[in-house]
């Protein structure tokens, strides 16, 4: 394990996320219960274009789904991936030999060595962290539990 990886920071991940005009997002399901899908619900209501990438689905969302990352229209500016530990490093492989600038690692994920081989590219990295939530940590309006109430306001609820 890399003790010294360098990962994206909180200013570089809003710089990510205010420079983005897509993003692909690997192994997307298109289960309404699984957490890519609401990541996804989400994400298609940004500014960003979405390319869901599973190739179990001809669609997700009412969006075309594409098999792989080489098979996408163009190459997007952030890789978002929803896959298991062991797959993450051929993912920043298909990332790499596209051309994308960003693998984000959702939630949960970490893989130092595939982050490292980003890194080694030139992409930039983001590790364990979640796409909707940081967008929506910057655009305002982010609960605490990572929802967006709609109501913006410097006082705290009380318990019902």
């Amino acid at each position: 394990m890399t003790t010294d990886l360098y990962e994206a920071d909180a200013r570089e991940r809003l710089r990510i996320i205010q420079n983005a005009r897509s993003a692909a997002l690997v192994g997307v399901s298109a289960n309404p219960i699984r957490s890519s899908n609401f990541v996804a619900s989400y994400i298609v209501r940004t500014s960003f274009t979405v390319f869901p990438v599973n190739p179990m689905y001809e669609e997700v969302l009412g969006l075309k789904c594409y098999p792989s990352l080489e098979e996408l229209p163009e190459v997007p500016d952030i890789v978002d991936i929803f896959r298991k530990p062991s797959e993450i490093p051929g993912v920043v492989e298909q990332a790499i030999e596209i051309g994308a600038k960003v693998v984000w690692f959702q939630l949960g994920l970490r893989h130092d060595e595939a982050a490292q081989m980003a890194i080694d590219a030139g992409l930039q990295v983001v590790q364990d962290r979640c796409l909707k939530i940081e967008h929506a940590r910057w655009a305002g309006g982010l609960h605490l539990a990572g929802f967006d109430t709609g109501v913006i306001s410097s006082k705290r609820r009380r318990p019902i």
